[in-house]
């Protein structure tokens, strides 16, 4: 059966119309004219004010994003250009060794809205977050199993997000078979994922490249906040004599300690402790170190939430400049994308005031490439993270 039966339009806003032609892909309730009154269509016909179509997109009636562009051409969306979007999205990945992880698929910065895909060795995830995402959601796994033959394939639909589509919260396997875990491998540091419970779809993929840099320049005492499962620790622990790795969830604690095992590491040490006040009781006790990082859960998830962030992204930034030796290496992030890039790196720069500590930018870096942002999309950029010198 071929979802792209379109028989309802959409009459958008002058300026939503210039947004799509300039490339952008979302069209909010607001900036909706016209819509169907008597029925609720997955994928609709886009037209300007005049009458002039646009394009093809996801429709959703309960989201305040109503539109989702999928295509803008002519003619309206086929089978044929969903298998290929999925396998021109594969392809610039590139060739995998057999136990490495990617994201395969990046929604909109792939032209797949609110589609996400990620490989595990031999373990797919998939994420449909919006109601045209999801009425697709067969015929992408149909796509990717004949693509990429995984032992299996798991629906990680267990996201807030697919409540505002009016979508409910599932998670399970959806063909083949997943084991309980799996081993993956990232420049040479062996990690064990649950792409079934873990969180988000069973590691932070996203800082992937920046882990990498970090373990390259890090030197001396190290101390790794919001560890998590212990990704930047252990690349980490190959350079530095010691490493001390935080995080407040006693889940992650263990599965850090477990990674820590597999890898043999002796040199690192993961503590269950609230990072916030466990760096205030780090500076009472005058401790210091060569190297910290920072990489928080999203202080900011929405607009109202961003003036909460910015206290907490200075806190723990000011706390951890404190804490740093001279000449130190911090490594700060944020995968807030409502803390836009300047306002963060505002933020460091007013702590390091605050301290009395002049810092130098060693590099400013995103997320890692299999995430690629769409240039006319702010969206899909969202993560910042600085790697910096304290003078």
């Amino acid at each position: 059966m071929n979802p792209f039966v379109i028989n309802h339009t959409v009459e958008i806003s002058p300026r939503a119309a210039k947004n799509i032609r300039g490339g952008y892909l979302w069209v909010y309730e607001s900036d909706v004219r016209r819509e169907p009154e008597n029925a609720d269509p997955v994928f609709v016909h886009m037209l300007d004010h005049a009458g002039n179509g646009l394009g093809f997109a996801f429709y959703s009636r309960p989201s305040q994003i109503r539109l989702r562009v999928f295509s803008r051409e002519g003619e309206p969306p086929t089978l044929e250009l969903l298998c290929a979007r999925v396998a021109a999205s594969v392809a610039r990945r590139g060739v995998f060794e057999e136990n490495e992880a990617r994201r395969l698929i990046f929604g909109e910065g792939d032209l797949l809205p609110c589609v996400v895909a990620d490989r595990y060795g031999d373990v797919l995830t998939l994420q449909t977050l919006s109601r045209g995402a999801d009425a697709l959601k067969t015929h992408i796994v149909e796509i990717l199993s004949e693509l990429i033959k995984p032992a299996g394939i798991i629906e990680r639909n267990d996201v807030r997000a697919r409540l505002f589509e009016g979508l409910d919260e599932n998670r399970g396997v959806l063909c083949g078979r997943v084991p309980d875990k799996v081993e993956i491998a990232e420049n040479g540091v062996r990690f064990i994922v649950d792409p079934l419970n873990g969180q988000k779809t069973g590691f932070f993929l996203d800082q992937r490249e920046n882990r990498i840099a970090a373990g390259k320049i890090a030197a001396g005492k190290t101390l790794d906040c919001f560890t998590n499962s212990g990704g930047f620790a252990l690349h980490f622990a190959r350079s530095v004599p010691t490493v001390l790795a935080v995080d407040i969830s006693a889940d992650a604690v263990r599965q850090a300690e477990r990674n820590r095992q597999l890898n043999g590491f002796d040199n690192v040490r993961f503590l269950e402790a609230n990072v916030f006040d466990f760096l205030r009781e780090l500076e009472h006790a005058g401790e210091s170190f060569d190297t910290i990082c920072l990489d928080p859960p999203a202080f900011a998830k929405n607009r109202k939430a961003a003036a909460g962030a910015r206290s907490g992204y200075k806190e723990i930034n000011l706390r951890a400049l404190r804490l740093l030796r001279a000449e130190g290496i911090l490594v700060t992030s944020s995968c807030s994308y409502h803390m836009p890039e300047a306002e963060f790196l505002g933020l460091i720069r007013e702590a390091a005031g605050d301290c009395r500590r002049h810092i130098q930018i060693l590099e400013r870096r995103g997320q890692a490439t299999d995430h690629p942002a769409l240039a006319a999309m702010p969206e899909t950029c969202y993560l910042k993270c600085f790697i910096i010198r304290a003078l």
